[in-house]
């Protein structure tokens, strides 16, 4: 069984407003999709929570994944879960996040760790990404969804760089009782950190409830780099693994940043793939 993919409206897209991305990502021939956090700050407006959804519903894709909010990421922030002083943010943020997702069928959010802060042990910021991390699950359990920790490349103070860095996290987590948490396996972030990613796949697979690709170097598409993406997916799949594919690449103008996916691979197959995030 082929994986379906899903349309990162983050990183793809971004030529048009937040809210007509959804839409393009339908008629690009996409039933899913997934989003960073799509407003600048934690707790917006809620007519612009109401667009949002509204944008979603009126294209027919379903949103599969959301962002929590991860601070000022174009700043340099990736993320508020381990910070100190950002605990009632980041408790707001999640309470909202959830209702988002009840009412479009979230699955999986993707907390991100945070990065180490100048004076603060990272003992300390680990427990309290801990606590934070429990609370989401918590939170995302009434719905049915689940929390993501993801390895990240590109952010030096960022922690978590590795699959085993992840796992630590997620074991800890699964040690205290806490159930619905998984890995992001992002394999561009893992391949460029130097991860050996068909050994990371085999150790990991377990943890594993989402996955998102780009080619490296460069970040494009697949097929842009030299990435053996269908061979890890292929890996994936073999391994159980049948849920969405993210594509969370970055576009070049004036090229069809499709082409390389056939047009009957990017819906969602009768019977694939919809029902749940291995």
């Amino acid at each position: 069984m082929t994986s379906p993919y899903l349309v990162n409206c983050s990183t793809l897209f971004t030529e048009l407003p937040v809210l007509q991305r959804p839409a393009a990502a339908r008629a690009a021939g996409f039933d899913a999709i997934e989003f960073w956090w799509p407003f600048p700050q934690p707790l917006p407006a809620a007519a612009e929570v109401d667009a949002f959804v509204d944008a979603v519903g009126a294209a027919g894709v379903q949103l599969v994944g959301l962002n929590l909010f991860a601070g000022d990421m174009p700043g340099g922030d990736r993320g508020v879960v381990s910070w100190p002083g950002r605990e009632q943010e980041f408790s707001e943020n999640l309470e909202l996040a959830v209702d988002i997702g009840r009412g479009l069928g979230i699955r999986v959010f993707n907390a991100l760790y945070g990065n180490r802060i100048d004076g603060v042990p990272p003992a300390e910021q680990d427990e309290l990404a801990q606590e934070n991390l429990a609370l989401a699950a918590k939170a995302a359990a009434q719905i049915g969804a689940t929390i993501l920790v993801e390895p990240l490349s590109g952010a030096a103070r960022y922690p978590l760089t590795l699959a085993v860095h992840v796992r630590d996290v997620l074991d800890r987590l699964i040690a205290a009782g806490v159930e619905n948490v998984g890995m992001l396996a992002d394999l561009y972030h893992l391949a460029v950190n130097g991860e050996d990613l068909a050994r990371a796949i085999e150790q990991h697979r377990a943890l594993i409830a989402h996955v998102q690709i780009a080619d490296a170097p460069g970040r494009g598409a697949p097929g842009t780099g030299d990435l053996p993406l269908r061979q890890w997916i292929a890996d994936l799949e073999g391994g159980g693994y049948d849920g969405f594919i993210g594509l969370e690449y970055l576009p070049v103008p004036g090229v069809d940043t499709f082409a390389w996916l056939p047009p009957q691979e990017r819906g969602v197959p009768s019977g694939a793939g919809g029902e749940g995030i291995a």
